[in-house]
């Protein structure tokens, strides 16, 4: 391995499934050493996570990636968005957090989109409209049916603020990150006390919003790990934000995300504020903003049908008018959280492939309904969708996206990219730059462009008007039929 250029640094990606780390030369964002381990999480109603497993699966990662991670000079974590972590008085988990996915919350979160005014003024007044994603609705349901734990909590995080803290001893966030939270007022960037009123969640319990670029403390002593004392330590972001920079993402560049969960976004210079509850007024990691749309079942839903039906994922048949919508986890866009998967159209040539093939068409569907809403009226229709996360390196992914959404689409080389991200931001903290602008320099957009094909708007007509007739049947609590 010869010698970096210039400083380096390390950037995090703890995700639901594992944490990632990447030590990367600060001038030419090579990728000198990295380390993955994995995450628990639980089964059944809900979806939970001990943060400890997170701290233990970082210094896992970290001591994989041996000497380089101890010359790192600085450090920044990106994380999965929405958990709700919460601690008590000597820091430790009062009860295992609950992530993104734990839709138990769903009739919290109906219940304080009519308390306070309707779905039109959350928008308004926080920049998104509540789902059972956002980390308001998961206190909400803690205070309900945890009432002791609750009482308990003295400090309030979110998963990427958790282990930000045990590394400096400071209790901060970043814009992006707690933008998704529900309880941060996006035209002010301010906690909204009169949401956090109604909830009964005191401020104080609230970790502070570092500013882009401001340096969020340094490594403290007795962390046990491979960092040095007084190690920078950057804001650190929510995952999409931290992707968003990892791309060094220009605006109106749309994007979409193939993981456990299924996103896409755009950089956008004008606050948004949908009152349909489809896209959420996220902020980035750098003063613009991240409209987002965001399905629960992607990956892993597709895979699970891949599974059922005995196939390799790539098995897929074209033909057929079968269609298969995948929400095996409940579902966010569309917001039906008590659903499951849906299949219709089942004939006796109906073919195993071609049952796979509708699983893909359901899961992208979802994403493509929202992306319009999502970019500015006045982005470029023909620019290239960027594709990342697992799923696209799949060629059936590539292909099913190509098909349904008639763009061109580009595949970036880089991979990692919220760790690349949360790179870029520890870099931008020793060399000045914005972390966006360090990105670029390291081209990390890059990659092959496959060209546009016809838009399959037969697929995407028929998909629209299963959903609508089975509507009122995914909307029902499966415990209510």
């Amino acid at each position: 391995m010869s010698a970096a250029e210039g400083p380096l640094v390390v950037g995090v990606d703890t995700s639901t499934q594992s944490t990632k780390a990447l030590v990367v030369d600060a001038a030419t964002g090579r990728v000198v050493a990295s380390g993955q381990a994995p995450h628990t999480v639980s089964s059944g109603a809900g979806r939970e996570s001990d943060p400890r497993q997170w701290w233990d699966a970082l210094g896992e990662a970290l001591a994989q990636c041996g000497d380089a991670a101890r010359e790192a000079a600085a450090v920044s974590v990106g994380g999965q968005q929405h958990g709700l972590v919460t601690l008590d008085a000597q820091g430790e988990p009062v009860r295992p957090a609950l992530l993104w996915n734990d839709v138990r919350s769903a009739p919290q979160a109906r219940r304080l989109i009519d308390e306070l005014g309707g779905a039109k003024t959350w928008a308004e007044r926080t920049g998104s409209v509540p789902s059972a994603s956002f980390t308001v609705t998961k206190w909400a349901w803690l205070t309900e049916h945890e009432p002791d734990a609750a009482r308990a909590v003295k400090a309030v995080r979110l998963p990427h603020d958790y282990l930000t803290e045990r590394l400096t001893g400071e209790g901060t966030t970043d814009r992006g990150d707690v933008s998704g939270t529900g309880w941060w007022a996006s035209g002010t960037e301010e906690y909204d006390e009169g949401i956090l009123a109604r909830v009964g969640l005191d401020p104080a319990l609230l970790p502070r919003v570092v500013r882009p670029g401001e340096v969020a403390g340094t490594v403290r002593d007795g962390h046990g790990l491979p960092f040095a004392k007084g190690t920078l330590v950057a804001a650190g972001t929510g995952d999409n934000a931290a992707a968003a920079l990892g791309l060094g993402l220009r605006p109106g560049v749309p994007v979409m995300s193939l993981g456990t969960s299924g996103t896409v976004y755009a950089v956008s210079q004008r606050r948004p504020a949908d009152p349909t509850g489809t896209v959420a007024g996220f902020a980035d990691a750098r003063g613009d903003w991240l409209p987002l749309a965001c399905t629960l079942n992607c990956t892993l839903a597709v895979d699970r049908v891949a599974a059922l039906l005995n196939l390799d994922r790539e098995a897929v048949e074209p033909g057929s008018g079968v269609t298969l919508l995948p929400f095996l986890d409940g579902e966010r866009t569309p917001n039906l959280p008590h659903s499951s998967g849906l299949l219709h159209g089942l004939r006796h040539d109906t073919t195993a492939g071609q049952l796979l093939q509708a699983a893909y068409d359901g899961a992208v569907h979802s994403l493509l309904g929202a992306l319009d809403l999502v970019l500015d009226a006045d982005a470029d229709p023909s620019a290239p969708l960027l594709l990342i996360g697992g799923g696209a390196r799949g060629a059936a992914w590539q292909q099913t996206v190509r098909r349904l959404s008639g763009r061109p689409v580009q595949i970036p080389e880089a991979r990692e990219l919220v760790a690349l991200g949360a790179a870029a931001q520890a870099a931008g903290l020793l060399t000045g730059e914005d972390a966006a602008a360090v990105a670029r320099r390291w081209n990390t957009a890059a990659g092959p462009v496959l060209d546009a094909v016809e838009r399959d708007g037969a697929t995407l007509e028929r998909i629209t008007g299963v959903l609508s007739d089975a509507a009122p049947l995914l909307e029902r609590d499966a415990s209510s039929r």
